[in-house]
């Protein structure tokens, strides 16, 4: 991307767009956030933050990528620094849409990989006639460098690399010929799957192949509506944290691709094209697919269980894969490719948007060609996203995902809207706007921009940095109140880190409370199994698996019952403290680099004006 490169033509750029904000968020997130906000419970608050949060800073987005980028400046430093005049703190403000995308970036492809292993096994018949316990083993060996079901080594390493390669590949094509394109092909082809997995998903009948009830009941369980969520701060807040996620807003992506608008392109239309489309696959083919298959064949008390203990990926790729193969073996390698790859599709065109910022900084400050930046960014995504693969499962990867996938874009997304509202006035923007515009923008949402977006993300934020424990926001009091793990304050705190909270101890203790299934030895670790128990004091079927080197004793024999912070073994162990923290002062590192070079390139400029100026 460089000063001279354009988008091929109108429907280009929108599916380009499309691919940016359609990705893992629309098909594993929005889901699961329904799921686990009462289906219907979830609706009239996505729907009503989708209005004020959504489309508004859709039209930021745009609207800031166009008026900079016919000014020269296609990063997000310069893009916000145009737009704030002689107000230089801007640039580096937009100094997080470059660091916040490539640390997404980081461990976005490392997620993406999982996908093309999928596809493989999907057509390999890997899953076939494996009980859902397997399948679930499955997911967890694939994270272990020391395990491969395909004959790889390092399979899960081979696959991010290979990953990565073809995102480079991409990105060094250029606009048209390398993200246009893929676009083209990509959006269009994803849809068709996921069309064909809902009509799948929507027709299944109770007691065919194994179901258990009729696929629409996962359809009414998302569309019934239930009023009184009206009243619930933690589904406004969770519906409000997917459409920042679904339309992959606050990333300086959006601008980017804007930013190589001709000047009298429409911008009102094509935000509002990008999020219409985005809400059709979220909501029609992404809701429909997970939930009516989940639901059809599990049952929805099932389906909520697993979530609350594994979340998107417990549905995607512990659940489904078992799922699929009650169709049949063949049926069912077919839509493992289509679920799988539609999963992939959805997120390279995603990935693709990410690196788009800083390679669009790299080529216009210090000239790079699309190749050398886009083996650059490469080899930053190698260096940055290799922990995330390495240590999965000592949290890393979430780790990156709160820090930049969260709290940053939240914190972007705030800043630029306070920018286009109020630091550069409304007045100038609405103009800006609706310039060359191909629709009649409805003037409410000017007051919208004004005053209800902003003071909504300034709100938002604050509630992410407070938020009270289990999300009572009924014990919020001026005499103080517990915070929350999952809160900003709890984040920084290592609230969320449990009993294990030294960075090197002589005892493991354990984090859940359940019932020691099993004590095992294998390939000289010990590893000790705690299942979770239901209000019947019964095994309820999720498992935390410790586990440690065969010099360690054990305190804890098979059958014992287990509280949080109970002591496990007795031995010389690294907790995974250590590693959060080492991926938080990691990622501090990318952001002071990625801080220099935009203070380098500032100096530039400054120069290059003066000796024009001369």
């Amino acid at each position: 991307m460089g000063q001279n490169e354009s988008w091929g033509n109108r429907i280009g750029l929108v599916l380009a767009m499309a691919g940016n904000a359609v990705g893992f968020g629309n098909f594993l997130r929005f889901p699961v956030q329904a799921i686990e906000n009462g289906g219907g419970a979830f609706i009239i608050p996505y729907i009503v933050c989708f209005i004020l949060l959504g489309v508004p800073l859709m039209f930021v987005e745009w609207t800031l990528g166009r008026f900079a980028g016919h000014r020269g400046a296609h990063s997000p430093p310069f893009i916000l620094e145009k737009m704030g005049g002689k107000r230089k703190i801007w640039r580096y403000v937009g100094v997080f849409g470059i660091f916040s995308t490539l640390g997404i970036a980081c461990y976005y492809c490392y997620l993406e990989s999982w996908t093309l292993s999928y596809i493989y096994h999907s057509v390999m018949g890997s899953f076939n006639a494996m009980p859902q316990s397997q399948v679930a083993a499955f997911f967890a060996d694939y994270h272990d460098i020391n395990s491969s079901h395909s004959g790889i080594p390092f399979e899960n390493i081979a696959a991010f690399v290979l990953c990565l390669a073809l995102n480079i590949w991409v990105l060094s094509r250029g606009i048209q010929k390398g993200i246009e394109k893929v676009a083209k092909i990509g959006v269009p082809l994803l849809i068709i799957f996921g069309i064909f997995l809902a009509i799948k998903g929507v027709t299944i009948k109770a007691g065919e192949n194994g179901a258990l009830v009729s696929g629409i009941t996962g359809l009414n369980f998302l569309w019934t509506p239930k009023y009184t969520s009206l009243y619930d701060p933690k589904v406004w807040l969770a519906a409000a944290g997917q459409i920042f996620f679904t339309l992959s807003i606050g990333m300086g992506c959006i601008q980017c691709y804007a930013s190589y608008l001709k000047r009298n392109d429409d911008v009102a239309l094509g935000a509002l094209s990008t999020s219409f489309v985005n809400e059709f696959v979220e909501i029609v083919l992404g809701g429909t697919i997970l939930l009516s298959i989940a639901i059809g064949f599990v049952g929805l008390d099932s389906i909520q269980s697993l979530v609350a203990n594994e979340g998107g990926f417990g549905i995607a790729f512990q659940t489904m894969p078992y799922l699929f193969s009650k169709w049949g073996a063949v049926m069912g390698a077919i839509c493992g490719v289509a679920f799988f790859g539609l999963l992939f599709l959805a997120g390279i065109t995603s990935s693709l948007a990410m690196c788009s910022p800083a390679q669009a900084f790299l080529k216009d400050e210090f000239k790079y060609s699309s190749r050398k930046s886009a083996l650059l960014i490469g080899g930053v995504l190698i260096l940055w996203g290799l922990p995330t693969v390495l240590f999965y499962k000592k949290g890393v990867f979430d780790e990156y995902d709160y820090w930049v996938g969260t709290v940053c874009l939240f914190f972007f997304a705030m800043m630029e809207c306070i920018l286009f509202s109020w630091g550069a006035g409304i007045k100038k923007n609405w103009k800006e706007l609706n310039r060359a515009a191909d629709i009649k923008i409805p003037k409410i949402f000017k007051y919208i921009l004004t005053f209800v977006t902003p003071a909504m993300l300034i709100i938002i934020f604050f509630a992410a940095l407070i938020k009270p424990q289990n999300d009572e926001w009924n014990r919020l009091s001026f005499k103080g109140w517990e915070v929350d793990a999952s809160s900003l304050i709890g984040k920084l705190t290592n609230k969320n880190v449990g009993f294990n909270r030294q960075w090197i101890a002589d005892t493991l203790y354990s984090d859940v409370e359940g019932v020691c299934k099993s004590v095992r030895k294998e390939n000289n670790r010990i590893y000790v199994d705690i299942a979770s128990l239901n209000t019947q004091s019964t095994e309820e079927g999720y498992t935390k698996t410790y586990s440690a080197d065969t010099l360690s004793v054990l305190l804890i024999d098979e059958g014992t019952l287990i509280k949080a912070g109970t002591p496990l073994m007795k031995g010389r162990f690294i907790n995974n403290v250590l590693y959060l923290s080492l991926s938080r002062y990691y990622l501090v590192l990318l952001f002071l680099i990625v801080l220099t070079a935009v203070v380098i390139a500032a100096r530039k400029r400054k120069k290059q004006f003066q000796i024009k100026i001369q």
